[in-house]
Protein backbone atom coordinates (compact mmCIF):
# COMPACT_ATOMS: atom_id res chain seq x y z
CA UNK A 1 0.00 0.00 0.00
CA UNK A 2 1.55 3.30 -1.10
CA UNK A 3 2.46 5.74 1.66
CA UNK A 4 0.48 9.01 2.08
CA UNK A 5 -2.29 7.77 -0.16
CA UNK A 6 -5.83 7.71 1.17
CA UNK A 7 -6.98 4.10 1.31
CA UNK A 8 -9.80 3.01 -0.98
CA UNK A 9 -11.76 1.21 1.71
CA UNK A 10 -14.47 0.07 -0.69
CA UNK A 11 -11.89 -1.59 -2.94
CA UNK A 12 -10.18 -3.16 0.06
CA UNK A 13 -13.47 -4.58 1.30
CA UNK A 14 -14.27 -5.92 -2.16
CA UNK A 15 -10.93 -7.71 -2.02
CA UNK A 16 -11.58 -9.34 1.33
CA UNK A 17 -9.94 -6.78 3.67
CA UNK A 18 -12.52 -5.89 6.32
CA UNK A 19 -11.87 -2.87 8.54
CA UNK A 20 -11.48 -3.60 12.22
CA UNK A 21 -12.39 -1.37 15.14
CA UNK A 22 -8.64 -0.75 15.55
CA UNK A 23 -7.41 2.04 13.26
CA UNK A 24 -5.63 0.87 10.09
CA UNK A 25 -6.18 -2.79 10.99
CA UNK A 26 -7.96 -5.29 8.76
CA UNK A 27 -9.23 -8.82 9.04
CA UNK A 28 -8.47 -10.53 5.73
CA UNK A 29 -11.03 -13.02 4.46
CA UNK A 30 -9.54 -15.76 2.30
CA UNK A 31 -11.01 -17.62 -0.65
CA UNK A 32 -11.88 -21.11 0.57
CA UNK A 33 -14.08 -23.42 -1.52
CA UNK A 34 -16.06 -26.09 0.25
CA UNK A 35 -13.97 -25.77 3.41
CA UNK A 36 -10.91 -27.29 1.70
CA UNK A 37 -7.35 -26.02 1.92
CA UNK A 38 -4.20 -27.93 1.02
CA UNK A 39 -1.45 -28.46 3.57
CA UNK A 40 0.71 -26.03 1.59
CA UNK A 41 -2.01 -23.39 1.71
CA UNK A 42 -2.41 -23.89 5.46
CA UNK A 43 1.32 -23.44 5.92
CA UNK A 44 1.19 -20.23 3.91
CA UNK A 45 -1.72 -18.89 5.96
CA UNK A 46 0.15 -19.77 9.15
CA UNK A 47 3.28 -17.94 7.99
CA UNK A 48 1.32 -14.82 7.01
CA UNK A 49 -0.64 -14.79 10.28
CA UNK A 50 2.57 -15.06 12.26
CA UNK A 51 4.49 -12.42 10.28
CA UNK A 52 1.77 -9.88 9.53
CA UNK A 53 -1.04 -10.65 11.99
CA UNK A 54 -1.08 -11.77 15.61
CA UNK A 55 -0.29 -15.43 15.06
CA UNK A 56 -3.83 -16.78 14.83
CA UNK A 57 -6.68 -17.13 12.36
CA UNK A 58 -10.45 -17.09 12.74
CA UNK A 59 -12.61 -19.86 11.23
CA UNK A 60 -15.97 -18.42 10.20
CA UNK A 61 -19.36 -20.07 10.34
CA UNK A 62 -19.25 -20.46 6.53
CA UNK A 63 -16.02 -22.46 6.36
CA UNK A 64 -14.02 -19.32 5.77
CA UNK A 65 -10.61 -18.39 7.13
CA UNK A 66 -9.81 -14.86 8.26
CA UNK A 67 -6.46 -13.41 9.31
CA UNK A 68 -7.07 -10.55 11.76
CA UNK A 69 -4.84 -7.57 12.53
CA UNK A 70 -3.32 -7.06 9.10
CA UNK A 71 -1.78 -3.59 9.05
CA UNK A 72 -2.69 -1.17 6.27
CA UNK A 73 0.98 -0.71 5.40
CA UNK A 74 1.42 -4.49 4.93
CA UNK A 75 -1.50 -5.20 2.59
CA UNK A 76 0.53 -5.46 -0.61
CA UNK A 77 3.14 -7.65 1.08
CA UNK A 78 0.40 -9.90 2.46
CA UNK A 79 -1.16 -10.34 -0.99
CA UNK A 80 2.21 -11.25 -2.45
CA UNK A 81 3.04 -13.73 0.31
CA UNK A 82 -0.33 -15.43 -0.02
CA UNK A 83 -0.07 -15.66 -3.80
CA UNK A 84 3.30 -17.41 -3.52
CA UNK A 85 1.60 -20.14 -1.49
CA UNK A 86 -1.43 -20.49 -3.75
CA UNK A 87 -3.84 -18.62 -1.47
CA UNK A 88 -6.24 -15.97 -2.74
CA UNK A 89 -8.10 -13.25 -0.81
CA UNK A 90 -11.85 -13.64 -0.61
CA UNK A 91 -14.56 -11.04 -1.12
CA UNK A 92 -17.01 -9.05 0.96
CA UNK A 93 -19.89 -6.75 0.11
CA UNK A 94 -22.56 -7.21 -2.58
CA UNK A 95 -21.03 -10.18 -4.35
CA UNK A 96 -21.19 -13.94 -4.63
CA UNK A 97 -19.51 -15.20 -1.49
CA UNK A 98 -17.63 -18.33 -0.49
CA UNK A 99 -19.35 -21.52 -1.66
CA UNK A 100 -19.73 -23.92 1.25
CA UNK A 101 -19.86 -27.70 0.94
CA UNK A 102 -19.64 -30.89 2.96
CA UNK A 103 -17.48 -33.88 2.02
CA UNK A 104 -20.40 -35.83 0.58
CA UNK A 105 -19.31 -38.11 -2.24
CA UNK A 106 -15.61 -37.72 -1.42
CA UNK A 107 -15.32 -39.72 1.79
CA UNK A 108 -18.73 -39.64 3.52
CA UNK A 109 -20.73 -42.89 3.14
CA UNK A 110 -24.00 -40.94 3.15
CA UNK A 111 -23.05 -38.72 0.22
CA UNK A 112 -25.27 -38.89 -2.85
CA UNK A 113 -23.32 -36.35 -4.90
CA UNK A 114 -19.76 -35.07 -4.93
CA UNK A 115 -20.58 -31.90 -3.01
CA UNK A 116 -17.05 -30.46 -3.18
CA UNK A 117 -16.89 -30.89 -6.94
CA UNK A 118 -20.23 -29.11 -7.33
CA UNK A 119 -19.03 -26.31 -5.04
CA UNK A 120 -15.87 -25.87 -7.10
CA UNK A 121 -17.91 -25.55 -10.30
CA UNK A 122 -20.25 -23.00 -8.72
CA UNK A 123 -17.26 -21.08 -7.36
CA UNK A 124 -15.56 -21.04 -10.76
CA UNK A 125 -18.79 -19.88 -12.38
CA UNK A 126 -19.88 -17.15 -9.97
CA UNK A 127 -17.32 -16.27 -7.27
CA UNK A 128 -17.01 -12.52 -6.73
CA UNK A 129 -19.75 -11.59 -9.20
CA UNK A 130 -21.05 -8.10 -8.45
CA UNK A 131 -24.73 -8.11 -7.47
CA UNK A 132 -27.26 -5.82 -5.72
CA UNK A 133 -26.48 -7.65 -2.44
CA UNK A 134 -24.51 -10.63 -1.22
CA UNK A 135 -25.46 -14.04 -2.61
CA UNK A 136 -24.59 -17.35 -0.97
CA UNK A 137 -24.37 -20.88 -2.36
CA UNK A 138 -24.31 -23.97 -0.15
CA UNK A 139 -23.94 -27.59 -1.22
CA UNK A 140 -24.72 -30.58 0.98
CA UNK A 141 -24.29 -34.19 -0.03
CA UNK A 142 -27.46 -35.82 1.28
CA UNK A 143 -30.59 -35.45 3.38
CA UNK A 144 -28.49 -35.28 6.55
CA UNK A 145 -28.05 -31.69 5.37
CA UNK A 146 -24.85 -30.95 7.28
CA UNK A 147 -24.38 -27.71 5.29
CA UNK A 148 -27.99 -26.58 5.82
CA UNK A 149 -28.69 -25.97 2.14
CA UNK A 150 -31.96 -24.12 2.76
CA UNK A 151 -30.15 -21.34 4.65
CA UNK A 152 -28.53 -20.20 1.39
CA UNK A 153 -29.78 -17.98 -1.41
CA UNK A 154 -29.23 -21.01 -3.65
CA UNK A 155 -28.95 -24.36 -1.93
CA UNK A 156 -28.05 -27.71 -3.46
CA UNK A 157 -28.78 -30.97 -1.65
CA UNK A 158 -27.73 -34.35 -3.00
CA UNK A 159 -30.18 -37.18 -3.49
CA UNK A 160 -30.57 -40.58 -5.14
CA UNK A 161 -33.58 -41.32 -7.32
CA UNK A 162 -34.24 -45.00 -6.56
CA UNK A 163 -35.37 -47.76 -8.91
CA UNK A 164 -36.24 -51.32 -7.91
CA UNK A 165 -35.38 -54.55 -9.72
CA UNK A 166 -37.65 -57.22 -8.30
CA UNK A 167 -35.83 -60.09 -10.04
CA UNK A 168 -32.67 -59.27 -8.07
CA UNK A 169 -34.46 -58.94 -4.72
CA UNK A 170 -34.01 -61.60 -2.01
CA UNK A 171 -36.92 -60.15 0.01
CA UNK A 172 -34.88 -59.49 3.15
CA UNK A 173 -36.89 -56.37 4.02
CA UNK A 174 -33.84 -54.26 4.89
CA UNK A 175 -34.93 -51.47 2.53
CA UNK A 176 -38.23 -51.07 4.36
CA UNK A 177 -36.50 -51.03 7.74
CA UNK A 178 -34.11 -48.22 6.78
CA UNK A 179 -36.74 -46.05 5.03
CA UNK A 180 -37.64 -43.33 7.53
CA UNK A 181 -40.58 -41.97 5.55
CA UNK A 182 -42.28 -45.31 4.91
CA UNK A 183 -41.95 -44.84 1.18
CA UNK A 184 -40.99 -48.52 1.12
CA UNK A 185 -43.07 -51.17 2.88
CA UNK A 186 -42.54 -54.90 3.11
CA UNK A 187 -45.68 -56.97 3.61
CA UNK A 188 -46.14 -60.69 3.11
CA UNK A 189 -42.76 -60.92 1.43
CA UNK A 190 -43.55 -58.22 -1.13
CA UNK A 191 -41.82 -54.83 -1.54
CA UNK A 192 -44.02 -51.81 -2.24
CA UNK A 193 -42.59 -48.39 -3.15
CA UNK A 194 -44.56 -45.11 -2.92
CA UNK A 195 -42.56 -42.51 -4.87
CA UNK A 196 -44.74 -39.68 -3.52
CA UNK A 197 -43.28 -40.24 -0.03
CA UNK A 198 -39.63 -40.54 -1.11
CA UNK A 199 -37.17 -37.79 -0.16
CA UNK A 200 -34.32 -39.34 -2.18
CA UNK A 201 -32.16 -40.03 0.86
CA UNK A 202 -30.67 -43.11 -0.82
CA UNK A 203 -30.76 -45.33 2.27
CA UNK A 204 -32.54 -48.09 0.36
CA UNK A 205 -29.86 -48.07 -2.34
CA UNK A 206 -26.96 -48.00 0.09
CA UNK A 207 -28.34 -50.71 2.36
CA UNK A 208 -29.50 -53.30 -0.19
CA UNK A 209 -27.16 -56.35 0.06
CA UNK A 210 -27.82 -57.50 -3.52
CA UNK A 211 -28.15 -54.17 -5.36
CA UNK A 212 -31.83 -54.72 -6.13
CA UNK A 213 -32.19 -50.98 -5.51
CA UNK A 214 -30.33 -48.72 -7.93
CA UNK A 215 -29.91 -44.97 -7.53
CA UNK A 216 -29.39 -42.09 -9.94
CA UNK A 217 -27.67 -39.07 -8.38
CA UNK A 218 -29.60 -35.82 -8.41
CA UNK A 219 -29.73 -32.27 -7.07
CA UNK A 220 -32.51 -30.94 -4.85
CA UNK A 221 -32.38 -27.17 -5.27
CA UNK A 222 -33.78 -24.50 -2.94
CA UNK A 223 -34.15 -20.75 -3.43
CA UNK A 224 -34.23 -17.70 -1.21
CA UNK A 225 -32.84 -18.92 2.09
CA UNK A 226 -31.37 -16.47 4.61
CA UNK A 227 -30.02 -16.87 8.12
CA UNK A 228 -29.02 -13.47 9.42
CA UNK A 229 -31.07 -10.48 10.50
CA UNK A 230 -33.95 -12.10 8.66
CA UNK A 231 -34.41 -15.86 8.80
CA UNK A 232 -36.16 -17.67 5.98
CA UNK A 233 -36.01 -21.24 4.76
CA UNK A 234 -35.25 -21.67 1.07
CA UNK A 235 -38.07 -23.15 -1.00
CA UNK A 236 -37.97 -26.02 -3.49
CA UNK A 237 -39.68 -25.11 -6.76
CA UNK A 238 -38.50 -27.96 -9.00
CA UNK A 239 -38.36 -31.74 -8.94
CA UNK A 240 -35.01 -33.36 -8.20
CA UNK A 241 -32.63 -32.56 -11.08
CA UNK A 242 -30.59 -35.50 -12.37
CA UNK A 243 -28.58 -33.59 -14.98
CA UNK A 244 -25.72 -31.35 -13.81
CA UNK A 245 -26.00 -29.04 -16.80
CA UNK A 246 -29.68 -28.50 -16.03
CA UNK A 247 -28.82 -27.68 -12.42
CA UNK A 248 -26.26 -25.11 -13.57
CA UNK A 249 -28.79 -23.60 -15.99
CA UNK A 250 -31.17 -23.23 -13.06
CA UNK A 251 -28.42 -21.57 -11.03
CA UNK A 252 -27.75 -19.18 -13.91
CA UNK A 253 -31.45 -18.35 -14.14
CA UNK A 254 -31.78 -17.76 -10.40
CA UNK A 255 -28.80 -15.45 -10.06
CA UNK A 256 -29.75 -13.55 -13.24
CA UNK A 257 -33.29 -13.14 -11.86
CA UNK A 258 -31.80 -11.62 -8.72
CA UNK A 259 -29.42 -9.38 -10.65
CA UNK A 260 -32.21 -8.19 -12.94
CA UNK A 261 -34.94 -7.60 -10.35
CA UNK A 262 -33.32 -6.80 -7.02
CA UNK A 263 -33.11 -3.35 -5.52
CA UNK A 264 -29.75 -2.30 -4.19
CA UNK A 265 -29.23 -3.74 -0.71
CA UNK A 266 -32.05 -6.28 -1.10
CA UNK A 267 -31.46 -9.98 -0.45
CA UNK A 268 -32.72 -12.62 -2.87
CA UNK A 269 -35.56 -13.69 -0.53
CA UNK A 270 -36.93 -10.15 -0.38
CA UNK A 271 -36.66 -9.80 -4.15
CA UNK A 272 -38.65 -13.00 -4.62
CA UNK A 273 -41.33 -11.84 -2.18
CA UNK A 274 -41.65 -8.50 -3.95
CA UNK A 275 -41.55 -9.76 -7.54
CA UNK A 276 -43.41 -12.99 -6.82
CA UNK A 277 -42.58 -16.65 -6.29
CA UNK A 278 -44.62 -17.50 -9.38
CA UNK A 279 -42.32 -15.34 -11.50
CA UNK A 280 -39.22 -17.04 -10.14
CA UNK A 281 -40.78 -20.47 -10.60
CA UNK A 282 -41.57 -19.68 -14.23
CA UNK A 283 -38.01 -18.53 -14.80
CA UNK A 284 -36.30 -21.54 -13.24
CA UNK A 285 -38.71 -24.01 -14.85
CA UNK A 286 -37.78 -22.62 -18.28
CA UNK A 287 -34.10 -23.08 -17.42
CA UNK A 288 -34.75 -26.58 -16.05
CA UNK A 289 -36.41 -27.66 -19.29
CA UNK A 290 -33.65 -26.04 -21.36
Amino acid sequence: MAENKKPDYAALKAGGFMRQMQKDNFSLRLRVVGGNLTAQQLATVTAVAEKYGKGYVHLTSRQGVEIPFIQLKDIDAVKEALAEGGVQPGVCGPRVRTVTACQGGVCCPSGCINALEVAEKLDERYFGRQLPHKFKFGVTGCQNNCLKAEENDFGVKGGLVPSYEEDSCIHCGVCAKVCRLQAITFTDGKVEYDASKCNYCGRCVKSCPVDAWKGESGYIVSFGGTFGNSIQKGQELLPIITDEDAMLRVADAAIDFFDRNANRGERFAKTIERVGWDELKKTVEEAYHG
